[in-house]
C-alpha cells in the first residue's frame, strides 16, 4: 500500500514524501516586492514537506493583489529568491513557485499612478481588501483587451523562466479562490462575448493557453495548475449546474499538455466533482482536502485509498515546521495561531486571508 510518507516521482522530480506545503500568502516581503532574509528562513524550515509551493507571487506589476506580496519580474525580486531555493535545496527540499495574478482583487493604491486592476470583464468582486491605509472597497475593474490577455500570457511565461533562473524546481499557476485564472473561468466575473468568454470552451481557454504558453517555456515537466472548483471565495459566481461541464473539459485540455500536476482545493461537498477530476487528469494529483479546521492527520488516508498522489497542508504547516515528522509519529502538534496565519499579526492584517 502506498502511504504518504513514500517517495514519489514528479514527472522527473524526486519527492521525499507525498506531504506539500500548500501555497500561504504571508505579506512579508521587502522593498521592491523582493524575498527577504526572513522568507529564506520560513521556506527552509519546511524543507522536509515532500514539495513546498510558496505564497502567490506576482508575475507582474498589475497582478498584486494585497500589500507586501513578492513578485517574480524584476532582476532583484530574482536574485533574492536565489537565496531561498538554495537554502530549501540545501536542505534537502523541493520547492514550486505559485505564480498569482489578483486580477480585480486588490486596489490601485497598490500600483504606481494611473494603473487600476484588470480582470476579464468590468465587473468588481464585493467585499474589501486590506491596505496599508486600512480596508478599502474592491474597486470596478478595467476590462482586459485581447492584445492585453495575450500580453498577460507573456508575463506570466517571463515569470516563470524567471522562477527557473532563480533556481525553483517548477511553477504553480493559481487558477484558484477568485483570483485572475478562476476569473476567466467563472460566468460571474467574465461576461464576455469574445474568444475569451461566453462558453465553457472559451471561458478555460485564458487558462489553457497560460497553462500551455509556460509550458513552452520551461517544460510541462515544471509547470503545475492550481484548482478550486465551486470556491465562491473572492465573490467569484460558479453555478453548481456548470462546474462540471467547465472543470471536465479544462482538465480535458490541460492532460493533453502532461503538466507535472494538478492541484485541486476542496471547498464544499464537491468530492465527487474532484474524484471525476482525478480520474480525467493523466499527471500527478494533489489534494488540499475540505476540512473543518486544519487539515490533520485524517488526511494521509486520501493518499492511501488512491483519492489523490500528494496531500497538501495549510496551516499546520505554520504551526509545525517539521510536519511530517510530526504526522509520522502521530504528533505531538502545535496550534496553529489563527491570527498569524491570517497574514501576520506584526503587520496588523489579523482578517487577511492565507490562500
Amino acid at each position: 500500500m502506498t502511504t504518504a510518507f513514500d517517495s514519489i516521482d514528479l514527472s522527473g522530480t524526486p519527492l521525499s514524501n507525498r506531504i506539500a506545503m500548500a501555497p500561504m500568502t504571508r505579506s512579508r516581503a521587502g522593498a521592491g516586492a523582493t524575498a527577504t532574509e526572513l522568507t529564506v528562513e520560513y521556506y527552509a524550515q519546511r524543507a522536509s514537506a515532500g514539495l513546498i509551493i510558496t505564497e502567490g507571487i506576482q508575475p507582474s506589476v498589475i497582478g498584486q493583489g494585497y500589500p507586501d506580496t513578492p513578485g517574480l519580474h524584476s532582476d532583484e525580486q530574482v536574485e533574492s529568491w536565489r537565496k531561498v531555493t538554495s537554502a530549501v535545496h540545501a536542505a534537502g527540499g523541493r520547492i514550486f513557485a505559485q505564480l498569482m495574478h489578483a486580477g480585480r482583487i486588490g486596489h490601485p493604491i497598490l500600483f504606481p499612478d494611473g494603473l487600476v486592476n484588470v480582470a476579464p470583464s468590468a465587473v468588481a468582486a464585493e467585499g474589501q481588501v486590506y491596505t496599508a491605509e486600512g480596508p478599502k472597497d474592491f474597486v470596478t475593474p478595467r476590462e482586459l483587451t485581447g492584445d492585453e490577455i495575450r500580453a498577460t500570457i507573456d508575463d506570466f511565461v517571463t515569470a516563470a523562466r524567471n522562477a527557473i533562473d532563480a533556481g525553483f524546481d517548477g511553477v504553480e499557476l493559481h487558477g484558484a479562490n477568485g483570483y485572475l485564472i478562476h476569473q476567466f473561468l467563472a460566468p460571474g466575473s467574465n461576461r464576455r462575448t469574445d474568444e475569451w468568454g461566453g462558453t465553457p470552451e472559451n471561458r478555460i481557454r485564458f487558462a489553457v493557453e497560460t497553462a500551455r504558453a509556460v509550458s513552452a517555456e520551461i517544460g510541462a515537466a515544471r509547470t503545475g495548475l492550481r484548482l478550486s472548483p465551486g470556491n465562491p471565495f473572492n465573490s467569484v459566481s460558479e453555478p453548481e449546474d456548470g462546474l462540471e461541464a467547465t472543470y471536465t473539459s479544462l482538465v480535458k485540455e490541460l492532460s493533453a499538455l502532461d503538466l507535472a500536476y494538478l492541484h485541486v482545493m476542496e471547498v464544499g461537498p464537491v468530492r465527487d466533482l474532484v474524484t471525476t477530476l482525478r480520474g480525467s487528469f493523466n499527471g500527478t494529483f494533489i489534494l488540499n482536502p475540505a476540512t473543518e479546521g486544519p487539515t490533520g492527520s485524517d488526511a494521509l488516508a486520501l493518499v492511501e485509498d488512491g483519492t489523490a498522489d500528494i496531500v497538501a497542508y495549510g496551516a499546520l504547516f505554520l504551526a509545525n515546521p517539521d510536519l511530517p515528522a510530526r504526522l509520522k509519529a502521530e504528533g505531538p502538534y502545535n496550534t496553529p495561531d489563527t491570527a498569524t496565519y491570517f497574514g501576520g499579526t506584526e503587520k496588523g492584517y489579523t482578517d487577511y486571508p492565507a490562500l
